[in-house]
């Protein structure tokens, strides 16, 4: 049962550490201290779904899917592809780095963006459903269970932490420079993503 747990929960974080288009959206968000708390929970409640369905097997549906993970993956490169571009128009717009709340953008967008970076990409259903859910299996009927109980904490602990965590670089950021080169790795990183995606 222990060794279940701990090995869902490694797997869990060494599936989701790596920065990549969620990750990179969550850290700005905490270090702008904007709506931190829901875009945290989102990324975590959508990743227990994903755990659970994983765990329950519907990673074998998603296996037989090809077309359902073609329509999600142009979906995501598309924007991807407009959320990279905006990234790289905001750094060189000196006038839009600003941290202050007075910018701070509506909750709905936010949670909307956080939506779509986790659901819209396909390694999400071929990683945490399929991968996580072969695992699961390996660990029998009770097993796996807590397997999907580790990944999922691991889930919560990482969002948790990169979400708030991120206000404790935030003096390393107070200046527009840093905030532009912040922008121009996050647009990199979502456009690399998205030209990955679209290489299949």
């Amino acid at each position: 049962m222990l060794d279940a747990l701990v090995a869902g929960l490694l797997t869990g974080l060494s599936l989701i550490v790596a920065i990549g288009a969620q990750n990179a959206f969550v850290l700005r968000q905490g270090l702008l201290r904007q709506h931190v708390g829901p875009v945290v929970a989102v990324c975590a409640v959508s990743d227990l779904v994903l755990i659970g369905a994983g765990v329950v097997g519907i990673g074998e549906i998603v296996q037989h899917a090809p077309t359902a993970l073609d329509v999600v993956r142009w979906l995501g490169v598309a924007f991807l592809t407009a959320y990279g571009v905006r990234s790289l128009w905001r750094a060189g717009h000196p006038d839009a780095l600003t941290a202050s709340s007075e910018a701070e953008p509506r909750l709905r967008g936010a949670l909307v963006q956080t939506v779509a970076l986790t659901w819209l990409n396909p390694h999400v259903y071929l990683d945490t459903v399929l991968l996580i859910g072969s695992i699961a299996a390996h660990h029998g009927p009770s097993g796996k269970w807590w397997f999907g109980a580790g990944a999922g904490l691991g889930s919560i602990v990482w969002f948790t932490g990169l979400g708030y965590g991120a206000r404790l670089a935030a003096p390393l950021l107070s200046r527009p420079g840093a905030w532009r080169v912040l922008d121009v790795l996050i647009g990199l990183t979502m456009l690399t993503i998205a030209y990955q995606l679209a290489r299949g």
